[in-house]
């Protein structure tokens, strides 16, 4: 399963009035794990750049050229080809695909439905989740417990970090334990689990019980037999010679 957290920052907060793209930030992940394989683009807008723009995410026009933007018809292949075929996540998706499906319609090329498996969005996904508070990213990182300490004004790429960590949150009770131990030894999960159970099990002391521990543990059962009128429950699983329940 490959996902996409991408997020994008913007000349303003309307593609369809002339507002461009001028950041775009993917992070990849594999069987919920991140690879590393990230793709991480300033791009030069064409225009200017507005001081609220500005003031939220910090780019300015000296600091794309400083990048070396370049504009989008230059790297619009390069996006393709990285989004091609994944799953998309994305905080309020509706935005930054209507940033990318305008700038792809301008070059007449496919827009991200027709690249991509599917949009997955978190800001819909937390508000159904957690109805009637706020469901910023902000909000959603202090309420799952993910350190956005180096957060000082938005970024695309550090937002997909930090968006990685709260989708993973958030959908961590859909998944097994077996499905988080996925390593790049080769092992299939389940050994994985196995492995790990058996090397901590042998590092653990056995400490046998004394005979007095034993004749208090017997006492103790007696007392559970009266009390079901028969054999309890423990004495059972002893009779089938398994595994004792903690």
């Amino acid at each position: 399963m490959r996902q996409i957290i991408l997020d994008t920052e913007t000349t303003g907060l309307s593609a369809q009035n002339g507002d461009r793209l001028i950041e775009f930030a993917g992070v990849e992940m594999i069987d919920r794990r991140l690879t590393g394989n990230n793709l991480h683009l300033f791009v030069d807008p064409e225009r200017d750049i507005p001081e609220e723009a500005i003031a939220i995410h910090g780019i300015t026009p000296e600091k794309l050229k400083k990048e070396n933007a370049q504009v989008f018809a230059a790297v619009a292949q390069q996006i393709t080809e990285y989004i091609s075929g994944a799953e998309l996540v994305i905080h309020n998706a509706s935005f930054d695909v209507g940033f990318l499906d305008m700038e792809f319609t301008r070059l007449g090329m496919p827009i991200v439905d027709q690249i991509t498996s599917k949009v997955t969005d978190t800001l819909q996904m937390a508000r159904e989740r957690y109805p009637g508070q706020k469901n910023s990213l902000d909000a959603l990182c202090t309420r799952l417990e993910v350190d956005r300490s180096k957060r000082v004004l938005h970024g695309a790429l550090i937002d997909c970090e930090l968006l990685a960590e709260v989708y993973l949150a958030m959908t961590r009770s859909q998944f097994s334990l077996v499905d988080e131990l996925v390593t790049p030894n080769g092992n299939s999960q389940k050994q994985e689990l196995a492995n790990y159970q058996r090397l901590n099990h042998e590092a653990l002391a056995v400490i046998a019980p004394t005979l007095t521990e034993l004749a208090e543990h017997e006492a103790y059962l007696a007392a559970l037999d009266k009390v079901v009128s028969g054999q309890c429950l423990w004495r059972s699983w002893e009779h089938k010679g398994k595994d004792l329940p903690v």
